[in-house]
């Protein structure tokens, strides 16, 4: 869990959470566009106001100060979500995350007009500590909306590897299209590709890897 790891500065993270007892944290486009956009916002020494996020034409243009941590990758699930995060500054993580959460909290139980607890716990995370750990979460946190539509993806028995490849590409809730297609999205902001290994140098790369994982059992 988030609040029993000491978090270093430099070091890489994988950070997850769901919603409590399962609840979907997302309902509707909305709900998905307002968590990336904290993520971009969230990312810096400017507190988050609501009200300010709401009135921006591009939430990705507001000003939010210089980043405390560096995310490589993102992925959004209905009921859950993946980061991942280089310590970039002392207590980075952990304050990135309660204006995560903080913020997308309010948003949620003010637009459904709920109270109470919407996330399983603060947060949970892993210390990625070995190089093939930390590039493995490039393919795992990626590939995880397959689970939408094929719940075998795990244990890679994908049924109709075609259909699961065109799905990824056309999913618009995460980081996968910013390393797929050359392309830019203004969400690409929300990356610092720089501040992570270079284990790919071309688009081509990234998408070898995802679809030799896809492809699994045709290397046997």
């Amino acid at each position: 869990m988030g609040r029993n790891l000491k978090f270093a500065e430099g070091e890489y993270y994988h950070l997850y959470n769901r919603g409590v007892e399962g609840r979907k944290l997302f309902l509707d486009e909305g709900d998905y566009r307002r968590f990336t956009s904290l993520l971009y916002t969230a990312n810096g020494i400017i507190p988050v106001h609501l009200s300010n996020l709401s009135k921006s034409a591009s939430p990705f243009k507001s000003a939010k100060g210089e980043a405390i941590v560096d995310i490589g990758a993102w992925c959004l699930m209905p009921n859950h979500f993946h980061i991942l995060v280089r310590e970039k500054t002392t207590n980075g993580i952990s304050l990135f995350m309660k204006k995560l959460l903080t913020g997308y909290s309010m948003f949620f139980n003010i637009k459904r007009e709920r109270k109470g607890v919407l996330f399983e716990n603060t947060f949970y995370a892993k210390h990625l500590d070995t190089d093939n750990y930390l590039k493995y979460q490039y393919a795992y946190i990626h590939l995880n909306p397959i689970g939408i539509i094929d719940s075998g993806w795990k244990e890679k028995k994908i049924n109709d590897k075609n259909k699961t490849k065109k799905f990824l590409s056309s999913y618009p809730y995460s980081s996968y299209l910013d390393y797929t297609k050359p392309e830019g999205r203004e969400e690409l902001v929300i990356l610092n590709k720089e501040e992570f290994p270079e284990y790919f140098q071309t688009f081509n790369e990234f998408n070898s890897m995802i679809n030799e994982w896809i492809d699994f059992e045709e290397l046997q």
